[in-house]
């Protein structure tokens, strides 16, 4: 299998009124991430509020899904604490032809390196054809991946542990493994991390910043000056400073009201968080209708 690579946004889930999943608008949203410049898009990660969604919705979008030319360019996520859930899940998607996951370790529970080997390992067993990106995110489920449980997994499953998408940041400067791919959270790490060998990034704002984001990544392999950066890290820096599901929502809000739709117990910004945040962005010319690099 060719080591996965690129810029791939974690990407949004869009909502009805009723706050049940809108699976065609979700589905175009993504892949007009794709047509923006990522190389691929990861469905049902936590800014797709995956935790929140039914089962049966995201089964129904996963059915819409195979049918898209860009079928191959997404991860699939689960967002599901239980083992038996995420198996079961899997097991639809692999029916349907999907092979790559991004998957974090349940939350809640208090657990170490061994206990997270087996829960992979019962999900290998399982699907053994799978190819996972291991998630890791303390700040979510409280773990927070160790180099050498990482090892680990690759030394047992060389076949099917295939990459790590790094939200805890422990990992993307000294993890070294030949043909595995890793994925800072952050567009912040990106420049660095390819520097350092990684493969890209795997992140919440390339929903907004996707034109960017592969400006940066195509001029690094190019050996081109770095013009855009800086401006990618300054847009990132601003969505930092609240939940980046909200300002996300608020941000994409301005354009189709659809994006105020949003599952509680997350909400949008209020009218100060939105004010400061929109004004920011403008005052680095970042707003919806300039977004392109060039």
């Amino acid at each position: 299998m060719t080591k996965i690579s690129g810029i791939f946004a974690a990407t949004m889930s869009v909502l009805n009124t009723d706050l049940s999943l809108n699976i065609e608008k979700t589905i175009d949203h993504a892949e007009n991430l794709i047509d923006q410049g990522c190389h691929g898009t990861a469905i049902f990660g936590s800014t797709g509020q995956a935790q929140l969604l039914s089962i049966s919705e995201k089964i129904k979008l996963l059915n819409k899904l195979s049918e898209s030319k860009y079928k191959d360019k997404h991860l699939i996520g689960t967002g599901l604490n239980s083992l038996n859930e995420t198996i079961n899940f899997l097991k639809i998607a692999s029916s349907l032809n999907f092979k790559k996951y991004l998957i974090m370790p349940p939350a809640y529970y208090k657990y170490e390196d061994s206990e997270v080997i087996e829960f992979y390992s019962k999900i290998i067993e399982s699907i053994p054809d799978c190819k996972i990106i291991l998630y890791n995110f303390e700040k979510l489920c409280g773990y927070k991946f160790s180099v050498n449980c990482v090892e680990q997994l690759v030394k047992k499953f060389p076949n099917q542990i295939v990459g790590v998408k790094d939200s805890s940041y422990n990992l993307f400067e000294n993890l070294k493994l030949k043909n595995f791919s890793i994925f800072p959270g952050s567009e912040l790490k990106l420049l660095k991390g390819l520097k350092l060998g990684c493969s890209g990034i795997i992140t919440a704002t390339c929903n907004v910043t996707a034109e960017l984001s592969r400006k940066v990544y195509d001029d690094f392999f190019s050996g081109n000056e770095q013009l855009y950066n800086q401006k990618l890290c300054d847009v990132r820096a601003n969505f930092d400073k609240y939940n980046l599901i909200s300002g996300l929502h608020t941000f994409c809000s301005q354009e189709n009201e659809i994006y105020k739709n949003i599952l509680p117990p997350l909400r949008l910004l209020n009218a100060i968080e939105e004010k400061d945040l929109l004004n920011n962005l403008k005052n680095l010319n970042f707003t919806l209708k300039s977004r392109k690099a060039a």
